[in-house]
């Protein structure tokens, strides 16, 4: 699974793309924020949407409700823990001070994950008549977490991808890429391709399946697609399909 997390997003189109406010040569750069970033947007609206419609009254759905946010808290915990280890390293390396605001905004970030935690499992724990409360508390803070983690995005893939292509080329984004990928755990490996699957363009998803197929083992090809289809609906599994076949 690692030998397909790796390759999943290396070639230079898969990256390329229009970044707000840089100039036309820096749009078709390495992006190593693009993919992982449209799979955490994606994860987060889903939870958000999941606690803001919560029946708090049904036991089951509160149980699940609980399993989906807990999934997310750990996706952004392990995202955060990897630009920590290997994307700040090399902004500072290079353009040192880069990091620092953002930096910042990981410690917050940290803090407003242990925060959530413990309203969701007061969630959890919570007798039946007090559910409906707790699970407006988590959804309040919740909803604050999101809105601050997009707008953190939206200045890593603007402020500090301009960073990264000022100071490295695109073999050496790709190099840092790798290293970071090659330490996820196959879990982490396997809840990031779940939101990312469905999350990109059917462009970026067929460049991507079709990399797999042609550098790895057939068997993590076909699982690949197999995850393709548990989470793409109908009408992107069949323009998917479309482009593999020619």
């Amino acid at each position: 699974m690692e030998q397909t997390f790796a390759l999943l997003d290396d070639t230079p189109a898969a990256h390329a793309g229009p970044v707000d406010g840089q100039p036309a040569a820096a749009r078709s750069r390495r992006d190593i924020y693009a993919f992982i970033h449209k799979a955490l947007r994606a994860a987060m609206t889903d939870a958000l949407l999941a606690v803001g419609r919560l029946d708090a009254a049904d036991a089951r759905e509160v149980t699940a409700t609980v399993v989906r946010v807990d999934a997310l808290l750990e996706f952004c915990g392990f995202h955060l823990d990897k630009e920590n280890a290997y994307v700040h390293p090399a902004l500072e390396a290079r353009a040192p001070g880069a990091t620092r605001r953002i930096a910042d905004e990981h410690r917050d970030h940290e803090a407003a994950i242990a925060g959530l935690r413990r309203k969701l499992d007061a969630l959890a724990r919570s007798p039946s008549a007090r559910r409906a409360g707790a699970a407006h508390e988590l959804y309040l803070a919740l909803s604050v977490f999101v809105g601050e983690n997009l707008l953190h995005m939206h200045e890593e893939e603007t402020s500090h991808n301009a960073t990264l292509w000022d100071c490295y080329s695109d073999s050496e984004i790709a190099a840092i890429e790798g290293r970071l990928k090659s330490q996820l755990t196959p879990a982490e490996m396997q809840h990031a391709m779940r939101w990312m699957l469905p999350a990109l363009t059917p462009a970026e998803r067929a460049a991507m399946l079709e990399e797999v197929r042609e550098f790895a083992p057939v068997p993590v090809y076909e699982g690949l697609l197999a995850a393709a289809r548990a989470h793409l609906d109908a009408t992107a599994m069949r323009k998917l399909e479309a482009s593999l076949a020619r």
